[in-house]
């Protein structure tokens, strides 16, 4: 995705767990311990992806997309498919998304990544094509000027 930024992988962290568990110093009853909510989400909301789950190496992993920002407000928290992302990101002035990877056999679960998207990421010549696609698709014109116009105080 075009805006997105600030990401934090956290697959050595996966790794880690994964050889801990392997060796015996973490239960697999710590690890999979999904809740009923996170999958249900899987089921729902999920992108499923070819990688069979470490743990059981039954069924293949599936991930959830979790968007939490301030001008969400009630939708903070929901799971989002991953073609929901790219709208909002051309909505919403910024928000943060959660990537967990869940096996909806054995209730394997872990945070994958996160990162930012929205469009503060984007210059202002960049925001005006999006606001100019928005406007002609959606048929209306911009009364109020351009978002530079806007930015340097000339409406």
């Amino acid at each position: 995705m075009r805006t997105q930024r600030q990401v934090v992988d956290y697959s050595l962290q996966k790794r880690a767990l994964l050889r801990d568990v392997r060796n015996g110093k973490v239960g697999t009853l710590e690890v999979c311990d999904a809740s009923p909510y996170l999958k249900n989400a899987a089921r729902f909301h999920g992108e499923p992806t070819d990688e069979r789950c470490p743990i059981c190496r039954h069924d293949n992993l599936t991930l959830v997309h979790y968007i939490y920002g301030d001008e969400l407000k009630n939708s903070a928290g929901q799971a989002r498919k991953l073609a929901e992302l790219p709208v909002l990101a051309m909505t919403l002035r910024e928000f943060q998304v959660f990537v967990v990877e869940v096996c909806r056999s054995c209730a394997w679960n872990h945070l994958t990544e996160q990162y930012l998207l929205g469009r503060d990421a984007l210059n202002a010549d960049e925001l005006d094509r999006v606001e100019a696609v928005a406007s002609a698709s959606s048929g209306r014109h911009h009364e109020a000027g351009s978002s530079s116009q806007r930015r340097e105080g000339r409406w």
